[in-house]
C-alpha cells in the first residue's frame, strides 16, 4: 500500500524504473513512510508482472511469494540487530527485554555477509535489492565497508538507504546516492488519516508532529495511555512536587506496562520537551503543537510564565535530552528535570 503523500513520488519511481540508478537515499522525518516505499519499491522490482495501473507488485507470482515468506535471496535488508529482534518477537515485553542487548548498529559484519551475497547471480536474473534502514545506524567502519559496495556495484543491484539524519552519514555515502528528499504531509492527508481515529489516535498524531506512521507505531506500542498519565501527572498548577513525582516516574518507567509498550526515559523527556515547547509557543503568542487536546491547560500554565523562566526552562531541557539515553542515575535525573519545570512555573510574570 503506498500512502496518499507518497503518490507523487510512487508515481515518479515507476515512471523511471528502468533508469534507476543503483543507490537512491530515501531522506526524510522519520514516521512518513519511507521504509515501506522502499519496501514498495523492491517489491515491484522483484515481481514479475507488477500491475499496469497501480504498479505495485502482484503478489502472485513466485518471485511475490519467496518475498511474501521473507525468503526472497534477491531482497536483503541491513537493520540494526536489536530492530529486527523487535520487529521478529512482535513488540512483547519478554522480547523487548531481551532485545536490549541486541546492538542498535548496524554492524560491519553484516555487511560484509550482503557484499558476499552479492557476488553470487540472482535468484531471478541479475536484479537484487539491498534496503539499508536506518542508513544513520551504520558507524564509520560499517560505512565505509558499505561505501566500497557503493563505489563498484554489483550489476544489477539497487541500494535503497533510508534515513531521518542524512547529515550524520559520511558525504561520500550521500554523494554516491540519488537525494529523493521526503517533507511532511499536506494538512489535508493527515486530516484525512485523522478523520476516523479515536482522540487517543489524534492526540498521538499531534505529539508526533503530525507524522502518522509515527501515531500508528506509538499506538501499536499502547503508548495513548503512557501520554494519558503523562498528562494528568505534568498538566497542574501549582507544578506537582517535583521529588514525589520523580519517584513513581522512576517507577513507571521500570513497569513491566512501560517495558511493554517501548516507553523509557528518552521518551519521558522527549515529552517534557514538547510540552515546554508548547508552553513556550503560547507565551510568545504562537499556537500549541504537541497537545492541542490540552490548549486550555497549557493558555493556564503559560499565562503564568515569564517569558525568560520558559526560555530558560526550553534551554534547559534541550541539554537534558542530549544525556538522556544513558543517565548515570535516573532518579537524579528526573528529579533534576522535574526541579527545573517547578521553577519555571513558580518564576510567576511579571
Amino acid at each position: 500500500m503506498i500512502r496518499p503523500w507518497l503518490e507523487p513520488a510512487w508515481r515518479r519511481l515507476v515512471e523511471r524504473e528502468e533508469r534507476l540508478p543503483h543507490a537512491m537515499l530515501f531522506a526524510g522525518p522519520g514516521g512518513l513512510g519511507k521504509r515501506e516505499l522502499a519496501e514498495e519499491l523492491a517489491a515491484r522490482l522483484l515481481c514479475v508482472a507488477p500491475d499496469t495501473t497501480s504498479g505495485l507488485a502482484c503478489g502472485r507470482c513466485g518471485g511475490c511469494q519467496l518475498r511474501l515468506s521473507g525468503n526472497h535471496p534477491d531482497l536483503i535488508r541491513l537493520v540494526p540487530e536489536a530492530d529486527a529482534s523487535e520487529a521478529a518477537d512482535e513488540g512483547g515485553a519478554d522480547a523487548l527485554a531481551g532485545s536490549r542487548a541486541k546492538s542498535a548498529q548496524i554492524l560491519i559484519a553484516q555487511v560484509r555477509a550482503v557484499q558476499e551475497a552479492l557476488t553470487v547471480t540472482g535468484h531471478q536474473g541479475s536484479r537484487r535489492v539491498t534496503i539499508v534502514d536506518p542508513a544513520e545506524a551504520m558507524n564509520p567502519f560499517t560505512a565505509n565497508a558499505l561505501l566500497k559496495l557503493l563505489e563498484e556495484p554489483p550489476d544489477g543491484c539497487l541500494f535503497v538507504l533510508v534515513s531521518a539524519a542524512p547529515a550524520q552519514l559520511l558525504p561520500t555515502i550521500r554523494s554516491r546516492c540519488q537525494p529523493w528528499q521526503f517533507g511532511y504531509p499536506e494538512a489535508a492527508d493527515v486530516q484525512q488519516w485523522g478523520a476516523s481515529r479515536s482522540d487517543e489516535d489524534r492526540a498521538l498524531l499531534a505529539l508526533s508532529g503530525g507524522l502518522p506512521l509515527a501515531a500508528e507505531r506509538l499506538g501499536a506500542r499502547g503508548q495513548g495511555a503512557m501520554l494519558a498519565r503523562f498528562v494528568r501527572d505534568i498538566g497542574t498548577h501549582p507544578a506537582p512536587d517535583p521529588l514525589r513525582l520523580a519517584g513513581q516516574w522512576e517507577g513507571w518507567l521500570k513497569s513491566k506496562e512501560a517495558i511493554a509498550a517501548g516507553f523509557g526515559v528518552v521518551e519521558l523527556v522527549d515529552w517534557m520537551q514538547r510540552w515546554v515547547t508548547d508552553l513556550a509557543t503560547l507565551r510568545l503568542g504562537g499556537r500549541v503543537r504537541y497537545f492541542p487536546a490540552q490548549q486550555d491547560r497549557l493558555a493556564a500554565l503559560a499565562s503564568q510564565l515569564s517569558i525568560a523562566a520558559v526560555s530558560n526552562c526550553y534551554n534547559e531541557f534541550v541539554r537534558i535530552r542530549r544525556v538522556a539515553r544513558h543517565p548515570l542515575n535516573l532518579r537524579l535525573m528526573l528529579e533534576d528535570m522535574l526541579l527545573r519545570y517547578a521553577r519555571a512555573l513558580s518564576d510567576a510574570r511579571p
